[in-house]
């Protein structure tokens, strides 16, 4: 039976979706069954996991992270994949089959002209900042606003592009080929992971010894080279930070027409009933230290959320650096609890090491434990309102009904807890309707 299921688990992360979809389907029968054990549920949450469609460390689709957190008894779980909304259906349908508590969003790059001088949250990058949709119902984009993610999409393919060339001519005589070489190792949107990978297999393809090259192409010595390689996640983030990194020779600064502005991605994920959201690195750069200036802006752009990874801003070997790091996530939680922003939380899992799910248990962070599950029931509640009966955050039935951003948070974030997960969910709000808060709410209690 284990062979059977590890083959299942395997098949999840198929890049045919066919195959994924089966695969899927048998598990769901294992539990029906009672042919698979699984553990009690958890009072843990992972909201921000990013699917092969925009490079999971572990290749992870979005069946096989909905798998994951039944399997490992997760109570919620989200997806986030840069630039593509290719994982929604397929994430929450899983979600709907296994009996799981989901939600998607999509991450890009922005431009903030009020911060251009000022460093945010992409390093060495003023004015770029790390920006979020969160709690869309469904993969397809309304006809108009179709073209912003298609802009997206193209500018991150012209980013790609022009990166490979760069790289090809210092890599001399390895190149490698856009279509033929990168787009196979990418089942959506193509990362600079993506990239490192098929560099590397592109000097092994070519090259006897890979060692002498990597050793001169890095600027290391070739003993220190050949240690490196044999630890491969240190060495592709070592060859993503020398070959694409700020300072390298794939590297070029970009301005201020490299990245949409928050108003124009903002016009795409309002048009799909989805939630902005806001970004957190650590508060050691200048905009960060001007973090309440930031978010002010931000709300009054339309932003309702705030996305931290907690591991960054506690996990840390330097007990001095975690220290300061720390007391600064305690003050952006402070903060945004003031400016009734709900938080998303989660691992990324989209750089090898980083963790299937955060402890909140951990003395770092139980004081911000309930703020973090709060933001993982609030967009769970928000995203089956949207997809059961049209009434999420941004719906007119929110509008008319929950006046306020307090009001708001309150309805979803008790609607997610009261709200069981997949299917059952789903069907208990819609036999509910859209009534008022407290019918919709009391017809769940």
């Amino acid at each position: 039976m284990n062979a059977s299921i590890d083959a299942l688990e395997k098949q999840l992360k198929h890049v045919d979706a066919s195959i994924r979809r089966r695969a899927l389907a048998e598990l769901a029968a294992l539990i029906r069954q009672g042919a698979l054990s699984l553990p009690p549920v958890r009072e843990v949450a992972n909201m921000h996991c990013h699917t092969f469609f925009s490079f999971n460390a572990y290749g992870h689709s979005p069946s096989s992270l909905a798998w994951l957190a039944k399997k490992e008894g997760y109570k919620l779980i989200g997806i986030v994949d840069f630039d593509t909304l290719a994982g929604v259906d397929e994430f929450l349908q899983a979600c709907d089959l296994l009996g799981v508590r989901g939600s998607a969003g999509m991450e890009t790059r922005v431009y903030i002209p009020e911060f251009a001088t000022r460093e945010i949250n992409s390093p060495g990058e003023p004015g770029i900042f790390y920006y979020m949709g969160i709690g869309f119902a469904a993969s397809a984009v309304p006809p108009t606003a179709a073209h912003i993610l298609d802009r997206l999409r193209r500018r991150a393919d012209q980013r790609n592009r022009g990166l490979i060339e760069r790289i090809n001519a210092f890599l001399q005589p390895v190149a490698v080929e856009y279509e033929r070489d990168v787009l196979p190792l990418a089942p959506g949107n193509v990362t600079e992971r993506h990239i490192v990978a098929a560099y590397l297999q592109a000097v092994a393809r070519t090259l006897p010894d890979p060692t002498p090259f990597w050793a001169a192409k890095l600027g290391l010595e070739t003993a220190e080279t050949r240690a490196l390689m044999d630890d491969l996640p240190h060495f592709k983030k070592q060859v993503r930070a020398r070959l694409m990194k700020r300072g390298s020779v794939g590297y070029v600064p970009p301005d201020s027409g490299s990245f949409p502005t928050v108003d124009q991605v903002n016009e795409l994920i309002d048009a799909c009933g989805a939630l902005p959201c806001a970004t957190w690195l650590d508060g050691l750069s200048q905009g960060e230290q001007d973090i309440e200036e930031l978010l002010e802006l931000l709300i009054g752009k339309g932003v309702v959320a705030l996305n931290i990874i907690p591991d960054r801003n506690w996990n840390i070997a330097d007990p001095e650096l975690r220290r300061v790091k720390v007391r600064n996530l305690y003050t952006v939680v402070d903060l945004a609890r003031e400016l009734d922003l709900p938080l998303n939380v989660g691992t990324e899992m989209n750089s090898f090491g980083q963790k299937r799910i955060d402890d909140f248990t951990t003395p770092a962070l139980a004081p911000v434990r309930q703020a973090f599950l709060d933001g993982a029931y609030f967009i769970y509640g928000h995203t089956a309102a949207q997809r059961a009966l049209g009434i999420g955050y941004r719906s007119a039935w929110a509008a008319e009904n929950l006046p306020g951003r307090k009001d708001k948070n309150a309805f979803y974030t008790t609607l997610g807890r009261r709200l069981p997960p997949g299917s059952e969910g789903q069907a208990k709000l819609t036999q509910a309707g859209a009534g008022t808060p407290n019918q919709i709410l009391g017809a769940l209690s």
